[in-house]
């Protein structure tokens, strides 16, 4: 299905960043010449996404003053400044923001992909045309560790053959890490409190139901999380542009 409505989290600290978010945002931090943040929002309009929630507090000015330049796709802010709320809380108060009876894409604002095939559909066109609501709860962007820059290594999740995910244990077949993107229906979290809480709430809850599926990620998958991590992406950024 075609999803035209999303969220982006991007309103953490970005701690292992720093000093570089002493004093910009994470998902400002320019890598390859384009900000974090860009690389997701570009991946949404190319998939017909037309309104994206995308929450905001650490720096929230330059925020922002950024999404206004934004052409293409409307912005609605979800204002963290007064609390933080971690990954599930925040993700609720966006989705608020949105239509409660049509599906969703969610994407984190600092993990993004590069090389997607030509001439085909795009990773989050899949992925909405893996999201069923009568049959899946979320469907989650998923790569091999293999293709990845940045990762520390750790796996998410095991993939069988029908798309279903599990936590991974040592020695599962078919290990995947989460790319940072998924799909869902808003109402899925109205039972959430109103505190701060972390996503794997849900991701846990999904996995009981046997309603957790996931899409493999075509191309490759960056996340740039301390400083010394931006010169291995930008390389594999300027490498993906001459083979291009």
């Amino acid at each position: 299905m075609t999803i035209t409505q999303a969220m982006v989290l991007a309103a953490g600290l970005g701690t292992r960043m720093r000093p570089i978010t002493d004093t910009t945002p994470k998902p400002l931090v320019k890598i390859g010449g384009k900000a974090m943040i860009d690389y997701a929002l570009d991946s949404l309009r190319e998939a017909g996404v037309t309104t994206v929630v995308v929450n905001v507090h650490h720096h929230a000015d330059q925020m922002e003053r950024h999404l206004e330049t934004i052409e293409g796709i409307e912005i609605i802010i979800s204002d963290e400044r007064e609390r933080l709320m971690d990954s599930g809380g925040g993700l609720v108060r966006g989705l608020k923001l949105l239509n409660p009876d049509a599906p969703a894409l969610v994407m984190n604002a600092d993990l993004f992909w590069i090389g997607e095939p030509k001439n085909a559909p795009s990773n989050l066109t899949r992925l909405g045309n893996r999201f069923d609501p009568a049959k899946v709860d979320m469907a989650m962007l998923c790569v091999a560790e293999n293709q990845t820059t940045g990762h520390n290594g750790k796996n998410d999740f095991s993939m069988a053959e029908d798309g279903s995910l599990t936590r991974y244990r040592v020695g599962d077949a078919d290990p995947v890490v989460y790319a940072g993107a998924l799909a869902l229906m808003p109402g899925l979290m109205a039972d959430a409190p109103e505190e701060p809480f972390n996503l794997n709430i849900y991701f846990d809850r999904a996995i009981a139901a046997r309603r957790l599926f996931g899409e493999r990620l075509l191309g490759h998958w960056l996340t740039v999380g301390t400083p010394d991590a931006i010169a291995p992406a930008e390389a594999k950024i300027a490498l993906s542009r001459q083979e291009s």
